[in-house]
């Protein structure tokens, strides 16, 4: 078993406020601000865009190796998430992930592509996590 960590601090009221998260391995720091979050301020991030980095990079670690397992080695897998925060009756929830994907592999068919891909979506941990979202994905063989 590994664990991993990272902490993140708030200062001041929620709209006015700002924050910072620290990624303890690589001690990669960033901003989290509540206008980022609710509205279109492009200037730090938000949990929803590192739930996103996370996303798509589980997601194309498990890709890449289920494609190695099933004889189709990747020479390329790009991924993006698209993480939709909306209001909800019940508040503010994420409704939404949509998983953009790009690979290069060669001498496989788009079916088994998108056969392998499905599985890796499913099966990555963080999509294990996040089961209780909608998570679609979109893939295409280059």
């Amino acid at each position: 078993m590994t664990k991993h960590y990272a902490k993140a601090y708030w200062e001041g009221n929620l709209t006015k406020g700002q924050g910072q998260y620290t990624l303890n391995t690589s001690g990669h720091q960033g901003a989290v601000k509540f206008l980022t979050r609710f509205e279109d301020d492009r200037s730090a991030s938000s949990p929803e865009e590192l739930i996103g980095a996370a996303h798509a990079s589980c997601f194309t670690m498990a890709f890449s190796h289920a494609l190695d397992q099933a004889g189709f080695p990747s020479d390329k897998i790009e991924a993006e998430a698209e993480v939709t925060l909306a209001k909800t009756p019940k508040g503010f929830s994420i409704t939404e992930i949509l998983l953009k994907a790009k690979g290069t592999v060669k001498e496989i068919s788009r079916e088994k592509f998108l056969e392998i891909a499905e599985e890796a979506k499913k099966n990555c941990p963080v999509s294990q996590a996040l089961a209780g979202v909608d998570i679609k994905l979109q893939a295409e063989l280059l």
